[in-house]
C-alpha cells in the first residue's frame, strides 16, 4: 500500500534540479515587462500624473493610468461565486483608498526601463485625512455569530471569572516567491501563467475582469513557491498584466516587487478580542463569550472568523460570540494559513490558562473537565473526536507531570529558566467539488489530471499514492498533472481541504475506469481470462484476471490495449460537496490536536526562545506522514513567528508600512528551530471520504502560539495578552 506510508516527494527531482518551471521561469519571444506605480499617500484622489518623461524613455511601450484604462477592465458580480478580496479593478478611477494602491503601470521591453521609468511617473494628489491605527472598538453592527443560554447572567452569577482582551496584530504574507503573472494574447484567447491557489476561480475572475467567456482565459500554476492563502484569489496585478498583453499583442511579465507585498497583495488583518470566561470551584465552564473586532479596509468586507472554533471546543452551557469590524485605510486584509480560528485560538487557549491559574488548577485538567461529548453549537455528535487522547499522549511524550506551576521555578542544566506550556487545536473539516481525469496508457503509465494545484504541500504526491493504491502498481508508473484550467475542474488549495475532497473524485473515476477496462477485456477475447464477462473481471497489480485465477494469470492492462489496438483508456470522476451529503446537518467533522512547548529565558542576555515543541494531531488518515509532519513542522515555526516576531507597522503619517522589507519584518528562521516532535493518531474518519483522510495543512498552527505565550508566563511570570511578544515587557517585569 503507498497510501499510510512515508514517500518522498514524486515532483522532487524536478526541484531539486531546477526543472520545476514556476510563473516567471515561462519565457516567450517577445517577453516585455510590466512594473505598477504605487501611491504614496494612503487617501485621497489624483490629481495629475506627470507621465510625459516616463513615456520618453527608452524602450517604454506605454504607461497605464485610470484615463487610458477606464472601460477596459470591469467588476467581478458578487452573484457569479467567483472569489476576489479587492473588488474594485485596478486603475478603474482616480481614488486612492490605501498606500501602494496602483495608480499606474509602465510596460518597456527590459525590467530595467521599466522600473526605471516606472520611478519617472510623478503624481499629485488632493489628499484626504486617513487613518491606519490600532482598533478599540468595532464601528459598524455588533453581530451575534452563536449563542447558547443566558451567558452574562450566568458569568456574573459564577464563582471564578476571567475578563481580558487578547490583540494580534498585521501580519504580511512572505512566501520565498513573489506573486506573479505571465500573461500571453493571441488575439482570441489569454494564456495566463499565475502564482495561484485556485486557477479554476482565476480563470472565473479574470474572464470578468476582462469581459470575456471564461472559454477564452487559460490559467496555468504547474508549482508555486508557497501560497499560506495569500494567492487564493487573484489580485489587481492579474488583471493588469493580461490588460497589458492584450493592448500590446505581446507577453508581459508582472513581478511583485518584495516592497509591493505589504501593500497590495492581503494580510492577515489585526484582532481585538475581550474573553470572558466562568466556571465553578471545580474547573467546569458555566460561561464562554467572545467579542471581537477585526480590522477591514474601506471598500471591502473581509471577514476573519475568530470564533470559528470556539463554539464547540469546550463544553459550557452559556456562550456568546459576537464580531464586528473597524474599517481603516489599509489594503484589503485576505486569509493567512488558518484564518480565523489561529488568531481565536490564541485569545481562546490564552483565556483557559489563565482560567486555570486563577483555579489553582494545571491547564491540562481544565481542559480535560470540559471536554463536551456532542458539538453543543450545533447539537449534533462529532464525526470523530479525539482531542483527549492527543492531550494526554502529547503530555505524556512531553512529560507534563514534571512541571513545577510556578513561574521561574524550572531550570535546565546550564541555569536557562525554563517554561512549559500548552494549548489545543481545532480545524474545520470540508470537501469541495472536484474532478479527476484517469488515463490508462498502452505503455503501462498511467496519467491522472486535475486543475487543482500542488502550493508546495505535496499534492503531487499524494495524489499519486491514492492512484497508485486504487491500480495496485507502483507509484513510479504514474504521471500527474495539475494546475492547468483545461484539465478536468479542481477545488481551491486552501483550508486544508484539497486532498480531502480529491478522494472521492477518484474513486469515482476508478469505478468508471475499472468497468470501461472490464468490457474491453471481455470483448477482446484473452486466454487468460477464459470466457469471464466484466462482471467476472477484477484488477490486481495492474492486471486484468478472472475473479477465480491467481493473479499472475491476468493480463496487464497495457496488454488488453494492445491487444485491443487501442493507445488509452480514460474516465473522469467527480464529487460535491461534503455539505450537501446525505445526512452532513447531522454530524460535526471537524480535526483536534494539542501543542506541548518549552521555552528557554536568559534576562542577563534578553534572549527567549522555544527549546523544544510536541505537537500531537487528530486529522484521520494521513495519506503521507513523511509530507504531513513537514506541514505540521512549518506549521509550528509559522505559530512561533506570530508569537514572537512577526508585527506589519503602519506609519500614522503616511500609511505606509514601514517595515516592507525582509530585514525589518522579522519572522522565525532556521537558526529559531527548536526540537520538533511531531505525532499523528491513527484514526481514520470515513465521514468525509473512504480513506478516513481530513486536512492538516493549518491545524498545526492553530493554538501554537498560546502555548508559547503560555510557556512565556511560566518562564518570567509575565502574562502576554498583545502579540508578538516584547521582550521589554519581560525585562521591565523582572527589574
Amino acid at each position: 500500500m503507498a497510501v499510510g506510508r512515508d514517500m518522498a516527494r514524486v515532483d522532487a527531482p524536478l526541484k531539486v534540479s531546477g526543472r520545476a518551471r514556476y510563473t516567471v521561469d515561462h519565457q516567450f519571444p517577445g517577453m516585455v515587462y510590466a512594473v505598477p506605480v504605487p501611491a504614496t499617500v494612503s487617501r485621497g484622489r489624483v490629481q495629475r500624473l506627470h507621465t510625459a518623461r516616463a513615456r520618453s524613455m527608452p524602450g517604454v511601450l506605454n504607461v497605464y493610468t485610470h484615463e487610458n484604462v477606464r472601460g477596459k477592465l470591469f467588476r467581478v458580480a458578487k452573484a457569479s461565486g467567483a472569489s476576489i478580496d479587492e473588488n474594485r479593478p485596478p486603475l478603474w478611477d482616480d481614488e486612492v483608498r490605501y498606500y501602494g494602491q496602483y495608480i499606474a503601470l509602465v510596460v518597456a521591453d527590459t525590467l530595467e526601463r521599466a522600473m526605471a521609468a516606472a520611478n519617472a511617473v510623478v503624481a499629485e494628489y488632493a489628499t484626504q485625512p486617513h487613518d491606519v491605527g490600532d482598533i478599540d472598538e468595532g464601528e459598524g453592527p455588533v453581530t451575534v455569530q452563536s449563542e447558547r443560554g443566558d451567558a452574562h447572567a450566568a458569568y456574573e452569577n459564577a464563582p471564578v471569572t476571567l475578563d481580558h482582551v487578547y490583540t494580534t496584530p498585521t501580519e504580511t504574507h512572505n512566501p520565498i516567491e513573489l506573486h506573479a503573472t505571465v500573461a500571453v494574447y493571441d488575439g482570441e484567447t489569454y494564456t495566463l501563467y499565475e502564482t495561484s491557489q485556485a486557477v479554476m476561480n482565476h480563470r472565473a475572475v479574470m474572464a470578468q475582469m476582462l469581459g470575456v467567456e471564461s472559454e477564452r482565459v487559460r490559467v496555468l500554476t504547474h508549482y508555486l513557491g508557497s501560497g499560506f492563502g495569500g494567492k487564493l484569489w487573484p489580485w489587481t496585478h492579474c488583471a493588469l498584466a493580461a490588460m497589458a498583453a492584450r493592448d500590446l499583442h505581446l507577453p508581459v511579465r508582472l513581478e511583485v516587487s518584495r516592497k509591493m507585498m505589504f501593500h497590495t497583495v492581503g494580510h492577515r488583518p489585526p484582532t481585538r478580542q475581550r474573553i470572558r470566561l466562568a466556571a465553578d470551584t471545580g474547573g467546569r465552564l458555566v460561561s464562554l463569550r467572545q467579542d471581537y473586532v477585526v480590522r477591514t479596509s474601506r471598500r471591502d468586507a473581509y471577514h476573519e472568523n475568530c470564533g470559528e472554533a470556539t463554539s464547540y471546543l469546550y463544553s459550557t452551557p452559556n456562550l456568546r460570540i459576537t464580531w464586528s469590524h473597524a474599517a481603516r485605510d489599509v489594503g484589503a486584509a485576505t486569509s493567512m494559513r488558518g484564518p480565523g480560528a489561529v488568531p481565536g485560538l490564541y485569545a481562546v487557549e490564552s483565556a483557559m490558562n489563565e482560567l486555570a491559574e486563577r483555579l489553582g488548577m494545571d491547564p491540562l485538567e481544565l481542559r480535560l473537565r470540559n471536554e463536551p461529548g456532542v458539538n453543543e453549537a450545533k447539537g449534533v455528535p462529532f464525526s470523530s473526536r479525539h482531542l483527549v487522547e492527543c492531550l494526554r499522549t502529547g503530555a505524556q511524550r512531553f512529560g507534563w507531570s514534571r512541571r513545577d506551576a510556578r513561574p521561574g521555578s524550572m531550570r535546565a542544566d546550564d541555569g536557562e529558566i525554563l517554561g512549559w506550556g500548552m494549548a489545543s487545536a481545532s480545524w474545520m473539516a470540508q470537501r469541495l467539488p472536484a474532478q479527476i481525469g484517469l488515463m490508462l496508457c498502452r505503455d503501462g503509465r498511467v496519467r491522472v489530471s486535475c486543475a487543482a494545484q500542488d502550493i508546495g504541500t505535496g499534492t503531487y504526491t499524494v495524489l499519486a499514492q491514492m492512484v497508485a493504491d486504487a491500480l495496485s502498481i507502483p507509484v513510479e508508473r504514474i504521471d500527474i498533472q495539475l494546475g492547468d484550467t483545461r484539465y478536468p475542474a479542481g477545488p481551491v488549495s486552501g483550508g486544508s481541504m484539497l486532498t480531502g475532497s480529491l478522494v472521492p473524485a477518484v474513486d469515482d473515476a476508478m469505478r468508471g475506469l475499472r468497468r470501461r477496462l472490464f468490457e474491453t477485456a471481455a470483448q477482446a477475447g484473452l486466454p487468460a481470462l477464459g470466457d469471464a464477462g466484466p462482471d467476472g473481471l477484477v484488477l490486481s497489480a495492474g492486471r486484468v484476471q478472472a475473479k477465480a485465477a491467481p493473479a499472475a494469470e491476468g493480463v496487464p492492462f497495457e496488454e488488453v490495449l494492445v491487444a485491443c489496438g487501442l493507445a488509452q483508456l480514460s474516465a473522469n470522476g467527480k464529487s460535491g460537496s461534503s455539505r450537501k451529503d446525505p445526512g452532513a446537518d447531522q454530524r460535526s467533522i471537524q480535526s483536534f490536536g494539542a501543542h506541548f512547548v518549552e521555552v528557554g529565558w536568559r534576562p542577563e542576555l534578553a534572549r527567549l526562545r522555544v527549546r523544544r515543541v510536541v505537537t500531537v494531531i487528530d486529522a484521520g488518515r494521513i495519506v503521507n506522514p513523511r509530507t504531513g509532519r513537514n506541514q505540521i513542522e512549518g506549521a509550528v515555526v509559522m505559530g512561533m513567528g506570530m508569537a514572537l516576531f512577526e508585527h506589519t507597522h503602519y506609519d500614522e503619517r503616511s500609511g505606509a508600512p514601514i517595515n516592507s522589507n525582509l530585514a525589518d519584518y522579522v519572522m522565525a528562521v532556521h537558526a529559531d528551530m527548536p526540537e520538533l516532535d511531531v505525532v499523528f493518531l491513527d484514526h481514520p474518519d470515513t465521514a468525509l471520504n473512504s480513506l478516513g483522510a481530513r486536512g492538516i495543512g493549518e491545524i498545526g498552527l492553530a493554538g501554537v502560539a498560546a502555548a508559547i505565550t503560555d510557556a512565556v508566563h511560566h518562564a518570567t511570570g509575565v502574562r502576554v495578552r498583545e502579540l508578538p511578544v516584547h521582550i521589554e515587557d519581560l525585562l521591565e517585569a523582572g527589574a
